[in-house]
């Protein structure tokens, strides 16, 4: 294995790693933006009307994007198993 194998790998795992958590994350920032918004607008100042929506909105977003996210995980899978011989050599 030479530095330049283990860099590629671990740039990988990263970018799949990022690739997956920014549909959630990005549904929790908008919705999040939203509600400040409303809140800034209403003078409501409770920190936990936040919590609901962001919850509420990441679930939708996973039932929509989890089978994506699913298909992107298992291709990554099989990438690594299928090139496991150029791991060991």
């Amino acid at each position: 294995m030479t530095p330049d194998f283990i860099i590629g790998f671990a740039r990988g795992a990263v970018e799949t790693t990022l690739l997956l958590a920014l549909p959630m994350l990005g549904l929790g920032m908008i919705v999040g933006l939203i509600i400040s918004i409303f809140q800034s607008v209403t003078q409501i100042q409770e920190m936990t009307l936040t919590f609901v929506p962001k919850i509420i909105a990441v679930m939708m977003g996973l039932m929509m994007f989890g089978p994506w996210m699913l298909t992107k995980l298992m291709n990554y899978t099989e990438q690594i198993f299928t090139s496991f011989p150029q791991y060991i050599g």
